[in-house]
């Protein structure tokens, strides 16, 4: 297994920045070079612009020809790391596979891949059972649906358009082992697996992260580990079990910092960030947004660990939603929970540019925070160019999290990039990148409402450090950095 560059890695949909991939390589390389050590192209599989943005393929192992083809993928690979989604949990109903299951029912060899509700409770299942299903969303994982002339509920944990797979037969390890050779003969080095938490159906249980999800997980990081591959675990939940799981596998996100961060920003209080700091798995990837939206189970109690606190209190968890919600002007408020139609249960739909009132110098301490914390920075390009809520987008498709995933042309992105906000973003990405400090050792300290974030590597006679003194009092901040012989501030709030 090759080692993973540990600088930032720009996350982004191949259309909705560069346009395809040959494009989205040229900006990487052009006007974004020496910022981005990988990059994260999200699902570009046939269709990428699905009911869910890709992720429910018809075709997990085809790129999209609007968007390019594996060549493309290869040619971005020679500069960067190139991480790839395995959606592992669901395919798209209308792919081949399950269209065969609709026309020939239980005659088509590919009907044991697809999970019904009889397939986990072949006895029935009880009121209590199914009460006890974990759904990120609300009601009932199941969709009604004539396979082979015969209704059946299938098995539909996020809409009735992706359906899960069963991952106790031949069938689905065929498929899954299909598309982990499709993105690592085109050189993708780095795997997301997505919704894996869901792939462990067990009666008696609440069907999330259970222990056939371990086994699943395994088997998973063999076939990538046998391919040269590291893999990243995409899982919400109570952070203890983001500690626990970080202990055996590559990459774990650490899906707790950004509401932390807003927090610390809103409620000028960096204790809950601090405790974090203390147990906080370092083989994780950093955000402050995502494609998704600003996960709160990530820092609150959860039903999956009854009894246990959360890193934030509840009504500290109220007041951040409503901080959030003020911030953007209540257009988040529009687009999270039953006022859009993709309700998650567990996040707060905005870009994070907005979710801090689109205070250029609150922004930028925030990208200095996540950039500084160890493990793998990686940037959303919404974030990258300081991006609002783009509610015409919301207004069309009427999907919630589309208010964060803005479709950029040529022209918004020349005029994003000259903004001094991202232009320092830039140049703390590229500190981030090549400073040998962050090769050494990461300190931090706290005080009320200071802190001090510290890197330093003693090599070859000579002591390299990178510091950041922040206050989110006033949103104070300054970097140094150590350069050529010297020591110097490479940004403070006055670059904003």
């Amino acid at each position: 297994m090759a080692k993973i560059p540990d600088g930032p890695q720009l996350i982004t949909y191949a259309d909705r920045l560069g346009g395809d991939l040959p494009r989205l390589t040229a900006l990487v390389e052009g006007p974004l070079a020496g910022a981005f050590a990988g990059v994260h192209v999200l699902p570009y599989y046939t269709p990428y612009d699905g009911t869910d943005a890709g992720f429910d393929p018809e075709d997990h192992a085809q790129v999209d020809p609007r968007l390019g083809t594996w060549s493309d993928v290869r040619r971005l690979g020679e500069s960067h790391t190139v991480m790839s989604d395995v959606i592992v949990n669901h395919v798209s109903a209308r792919s081949a596979r399950f269209q065969d299951v609709v026309t020939r029912g239980d005659d088509s060899p590919w009907a044991p891949m697809f999970l019904t509700l009889s397939s986990v409770f072949p006895d029935g299942a009880s009121e209590a059972d199914l009460a006890r299903i974990y759904r990120p969303r609300p009601g009932l994982p199941f969709t009604a649906m004539t396979l082979g002339g015969v209704r059946r509920l299938v098995w539909t944990t996020f809409t009735a358009d992706q359906v899960d797979i069963d991952l106790r037969t031949p069938q689905a390890w065929e498929y899954l082992t299909s598309v982990v050779d499709a993105l690592t003969d085109a050189g993708v080095s780095m795997l997301r697996l997505d919704a894996v938490g869901y792939t462990g159906k067990e009666a008696g249980t609440d069907c999330f992260m259970t222990a056939s999800t371990s086994k699943y997980t395994q088997r998973i990081l063999d076939l990538a580990h046998a391919r040269g591959a590291t893999v990243l675990l995409e899982i919400h939940g109570h952070h203890t079990q983001q500690v626990e799981i970080a202990r055996t596998v590559d990459l774990v996100y650490d899906f707790a910092l950004p509401p932390l961060l807003l927090h610390a920003l809103h409620a000028r209080d960096l204790e809950p960030l601090r405790s974090w700091l203390d147990i906080r798995p370092t083989n994780a990837v950093t955000v402050l947004d995502t494609h998704d939206g600003i996960g709160i189970v990530d820092v609150g109690p959860s039903d999956l660990r009854p009894g246990e606190p959360g890193l934030l209190l509840p009504e500290q968890i109220d007041a951040l939603v409503e901080h959030i919600h003020d911030a953007s002007d209540g257009t988040s408020r529009l687009a999270t929970g039953a006022a859009a139609s993709n309700l998650d249960l567990y996040q707060v739909n905005c870009t994070f540019y907005d979710a801090v009132g689109r205070d250029d110098r609150r922004y930028l301490l925030a990208r200095l925070i996540q950039l500084v914390l160890p493990g793998i920075p990686q940037v959303y390009y919404v974030g990258l160019l300081a991006g609002r809520n783009d509610m015409a987008l919301l207004e069309a498709t009427g999907v919630g999290r589309d208010v964060n995933r803005h479709r950029y042309t040529p022209a918004e992105v020349e005029e994003a990039l000259a903004r001094p906000v991202v232009r320092a973003q830039l140049d703390a990405m590229r500190l981030r990148r090549d400073h040998p400090a962050f090769g050494g050792a990461f300190s931090s300290a706290v005080d009320g409402t200071r802190a001090t974030l510290s890197w330093e590597l003693a090599r070859d006679g000579v002591t390299h450090r990178v510091g950041l003194e922040l206050d989110v009092r006033d949103a104070s901040f300054a970097l140094r950095a150590t350069r050529d012989g010297g020591e110097g501030t490479v940004l403070d709030e006055s670059a904003v």
